[in-house]
């Protein structure tokens, strides 16, 4: 859970926080990021204003909790046998968080909120999902090599820059991506 700033009052109670959580979550896929409010946010979730301004500030502090809890169970995945399938169910969870999830859908809008915002680009840089996952994977794939930005890059760059852009992600072949990681990173894995 992403730590926000806590007032004064009585503890938070985590029924209320779920459903404000699911609320965002919902609230984001029917309305979008800039209509959303947290009137509206406190009204979906059944709970008063005053309780979602107790434990947030703002609807992107709310989003962002809610994203990162989901994207944190979302990209974690299972070692898969070789190295090379390692890395393509890292990408294709990647790719399924970034095109599919709602959680995902939550992680585009504060990027792009991020970008003429500077107080959402500071949340964003409190808690960085998915350079975290590219990085537990780069460590059990080689555990002997840091896992540095340019290999974190190198994994998550093409597949990030790929649904961002808009393009199909059915068209996203994952097993070359994989392919390629390897061949950039300095080692050949068949």
């Amino acid at each position: 859970m992403i730590e926000t700033k806590r007032r004064g009052g009585r503890p938070r109670s985590e029924q209320a926080r779920e459903a404000v959580l699911h609320a965002v979550d919902d609230l984001l896929l029917e309305v979008g990021y800039a209509a959303m409010t947290m009137k509206g946010i406190a009204i979906r979730a059944g709970v008063g204003r005053q309780t979602v301004y107790r434990w947030w500030s703002t609807k992107a502090e709310i989003l962002f909790e809610a994203c990162v809890d989901d994207a944190e169970e979302e990209l974690l995945v299972e070692p898969a046998g070789t190295r090379l399938d390692d890395v393509t169910s890292y990408l294709d969870a990647l790719m399924r968080f970034l095109a599919y999830s709602p959680a995902g859908a939550g992680y585009r809008a504060l990027l792009a909120a991020a970008q003429h915002d500077p107080a959402v680009k500071q949340l964003i840089a409190t808690k960085d999902v998915l350079r975290d996952s590219a990085r537990a994977v780069l460590h059990r794939i080689d555990p002997h090599r840091p896992a540095g930005d340019y290999a974190i890059d190198l994994l998550i760059g093409p597949t990030f820059f790929w649904i961002m852009s808009g393009r199909d992600p059915a068209q996203l072949d994952i097993h070359e991506l994989a392919r390629s990681f390897f061949h950039g990173f300095g080692s050949e894995e068949s």
